[in-house]
Formats: C-alpha cells, sequence, structure tokens
C-alpha cells in the first residue's frame, strides 16, 4: 500500500466518521456554531435566496445569535464603504446571477446565496451571484490569516502550547499546555483542520488578537479586498465580519502564492503533536500525538482538487473555497453562506468546477486586479505537490509503519476467521 494511498484511507475514514476536529485529546465534531468544519446536519431547510435587489450590498445578512454585539463600552464598526467602479469590472456590480456570454446553463443543486468561479492563474472571473454582496467568512478567513502569518513567522520555530490556546472556542485541533509545536505544524492545524487553538497560538506570536486582525485588514485592503473586514483571526464571529465571493476567491489566489499554504491545502493527513501530563490535574497522563486530516471533502472526492478550506458559524452557515485542475486550467471556486441541501458545499463547488471546464477559452464577466495574486505580481502561483502514483514504492519515510500495520490486519484477520470456525465447530457438536 502506498503512502498515499494510507493517508487517503485514513483520513477518509476520519471524515466519513464526522471526526473532523480535536477537542482536547480526543476526537470530536465541529460543533454548532464554531468556525470550521461542516456540520452532519443542519437545522432548517434551505433554498437559494434571490439576491436581484442586492439585499446583503453594504453588510452581511442580520446574526441569529449574539456573536456580533461589541464588548461594553464599544460600537459595532461602520459599513465598508462600496467602491464605484466595482472592483473586478461593471458586470461585477450585479447582485444576481452572472454569466459570460454563450454560457451553458449552470449545473443545478447551487443553494448558495453567493458564489464566484475564477480562473486561478490569469484571474479572469468566469461567472459570479452576487460576487460583492457581504457575508461572513467563518473559518474561510483563515486564508487571509495564512497570508499574514507564513512570511512573518519562521516556521522551524518551536512553540510553548498553553492553556490559552486550549481553551480556544469552537473547533479545536487539539493544542495543550506545555505542548511543544513548530509554527509548521501550527499551520498544518490551521489549514487542515481549522484549530481555532492554532489561530490562537498564531496570533499570539503576531502580538496578540487585535494587533492580528489589524493586519489582516491591511493586508485585504493592500489586495483590494474592499468588502472583506476580519473581526477575529480564527473566523468566529464578530462585530463588523465581512467578506464577499469575489473577495475570498481573490484571497485564495493571493495566498497560492506561497508554497507552503499550497502545500498544506493539498496534504490529507499528517501526525501532529501530543502534550505532556498536567501536573494540576491529579492522575493525568501524558497525552500521545495524532494523526490529524484534511477537512476538505473536495481534496478526496474530486478529480484533479487542488485543495481548500472549509468554514462555518451559525451566522455564517456553510462556507467554502477550493481549487482543482484539468486538462491545464486551474480554477478557484467560493460560496458563502451555503447549506448542505440539496447538496454539500463540496459539491457544489464540484458542480461549479465541472460547469466551468466547458466554457470557451477566454470567457470572462471580469477580472481579479493584479494585486491580488501577490504583492509582487511578478510571483507566480504555487503548485501544491505533484500526487505520488498509488503505483509506485513506499518512501522510507513511515514504511515501516504502513508496512507493520498492513501485517498486522493480515494477522488479526487469520485469528479471527480461526476462531469463526472453531466456534462454528463447536456450535456442530453441541447439536
Amino acid at each position: 500500500m502506498s503512502n498515499r494511498r494510507y493517508s487517503r484511507l485514513l483520513a477518509a475514514a476520519t471524515l466519513a466518521t464526522g471526526l473532523t476536529a480535536f477537542s482536547g485529546t480526543t476526537f470530536g465534531p465541529a460543533l454548532p456554531g464554531t468556525a470550521g468544519a461542516e456540520p452532519t446536519t443542519t437545522t432548517t431547510p434551505f433554498t437559494t435566496p434571490n439576491t436581484d435587489d442586492c439585499p446583503n450590498k453594504t453588510t452581511p445578512p442580520s446574526p441569529i445569535d449574539s456573536s456580533e454585539v461589541p464588548e461594553p463600552g464599544q460600537k459595532a464598526p461602520a459599513a465598508l464603504p462600496i467602491p464605484d467602479p466595482p472592483i473586478g469590472g461593471k458586470r461585477l456590480g450585479g447582485c444576481g446571477v452572472i454569466l459570460p456570454a454563450g454560457a451553458a446553463p449552470l449545473p443545478e443543486g447551487i443553494s448558495a446565496t453567493a458564489w464566484e468561479v475564477a480562473d486561478l492563474d490569469s484571474g479572469a472571473v468566469l461567472a459570479a451571484k452576487d460576487p460583492h454582496g457581504r457575508y461572513r467568512p467563518a473559518s474561510t478567513i483563515k486564508v487571509l490569516l495564512a497570508a499574514v502569518a507564513i512570511p512573518a513567522l519562521g516556521l522551524d520555530t518551536v512553540v510553548t502550547g498553553t492553556q490559552d490556546d486550549a481553551n480556544a472556542d469552537g473547533t479545536r485541533v487539539g493544542i495543550g499546555p506545555g505542548g511543544k509545536y513548530t509554527n509548521k505544524q501550527l499551520f498544518q492545524a490551521l489549514i487542515m483542520a481549522s484549530g481555532n487553538d492554532a489561530a490562537h497560538a498564531i496570533s499570539t506570536q503576531l502580538g496578540g488578537d487585535d494587533a492580528t486582525v489589524a493586519k489582516m485588514n491591511a493586508m485585504a485592503k493592500q489586495l483590494q479586498a474592499f468588502d472583506t473586514r476580519a473581526a477575529t483571526p480564527s473566523g468566529l464571529d464578530g462585530p463588523g465580519m465581512s467578506t464577499s465571493a469575489h473577495d475570498l476567491a481573490m484571497l485564495f489566489r493571493h495566498s497560492m502564492t506561497l508554497p507552503l499554504f499550497a502545500e498544506l491545502i493539498h496534504t490529507e493527513q499528517v501526525d501532529f503533536p501530543g502534550f505532556p501530563a498536567d501536573p494540576k490535574i491529579p492522575g493525568d497522563k501524558d497525552h500521545p500525538g495524532f494523526p490529524i486530516a484534511n477537512d476538505n471533502h473536495l481534496l478526496f472526492e474530486y478529480d484533479g482538487a487542488i485543495g481548500g478550506k472549509t468554514g462555518y458559524t451559525d451566522d455564517a452557515r456553510q462556507t467554502f473555497v477550493a481549487a482543482a485542475e484539468r486538462n491545464g486550467r486551474r480554477y478557484v471556486v467560493s460560496l458563502l453562506k451555503a447549506d448542505v441541501r440539496p447538496f454539500r458545499p463540496w459539491e457544489q463547488a464540484a458542480k461549479l468546477l465541472d460547469w466551468a471546464h466547458t466554457l470557451p477559452a477566454g470567457a470572462s464577466i471580469g477580472t481579479m486586479p493584479d494585486g491580488s495574486a501577490a504583492a509582487n505580481p511578478s510571483v507566480a502561483l504555487a503548485s501544491p505537490p505533484a500526487p505520488q502514483s498509488e503505483a509506485a514504492p513506499e518512501s522510507d519515510t513511515g514504511a515501516g509503519d504502513h508496512q507493520n500495520l498492513r501485517t498486522v490486519l493480515i494477522v488479526g484477520g487469520v485469528f479471527l476467521v480461526v476462531a469463526l470456525l472453531l466456534a462454528a465447530r463447536r456450535l456442530s457438536r453441541r447439536r
């Protein structure tokens, strides 16, 4: 069994059981109201809202909880200005479905309130629905956090986990007090498993949440993502939190200029460190390391998937951004305020990606600013590592562990068969 096949099976099994996030030292599903992986159910039926009248032109839909209530003594921030002309071109100022001339009908089942499909390399926008409508990003804002933090932090720097990290609200990968983590491992936890504890550990190094949010918003402005305002580093809802389908696609495109980001959104499974026993807890023992899997189903289910980022909060609903390649063409797709009906967000994204590949060359309704690809536009977009052929031989790293696992399974299966035969024989004799 190849390393890639082994990791794919392990990660897929993790996803299939809903175990996409760690809480403490045990797997646990993403909790409703948290910024993280998609929940397995939705609380209410969902149909595609009509956005033709631009209901979210200035601000996201009204929240359903108190997550955006300002702290005592503070005021909610004013709505972000609306650029005139629209970023990306005049047609992107529309609020309904916008298609290029001669396009085939859209696939059925796209229930996301807003979405956009664009060429990852050229920045041409191929189609969209309410592209500049303002919505909450949930954990997809971690794409922007990664863009700020990856160039700023040494990947080999070792960080000690704190109780504040472990106490982070929402989805946690399982950072523990006293644990030792490199920044690369924190980025794995952030991008692959949407760990809010990892977001906290990263933002602490950048000067704390307020300083980190300020850096994120400064980068959004630099990239002309003028519908975007972070309120938290992790994507948990807060006063003024906002993005748009167009901005989210631009932010993802920019982050793809970072080789580490491109690598991690394409990584299926890695081992994550444990942490020592807490002397304050009687009888506590050392907490061993554990594997973490990428929480993006598209990566496992869609041929040509490059990778992406999921998100969910009660107010944001499902959010998603991802990219895929086929026949030398790479596209990015973003979804905001989606739900799991009639299809899960990654399946809606897959339908839009399939549809985009039917468009003729040169189809476009607008374009991303040059600065959205990189602060230096001459920097080429990074590509994820080439997938290892499943027929390739085992690499040295971890090959022994995988072979040992296979041996254990085979031996265990033999013992099980023998036990069943003996039991059947005894039962036959009793009769």
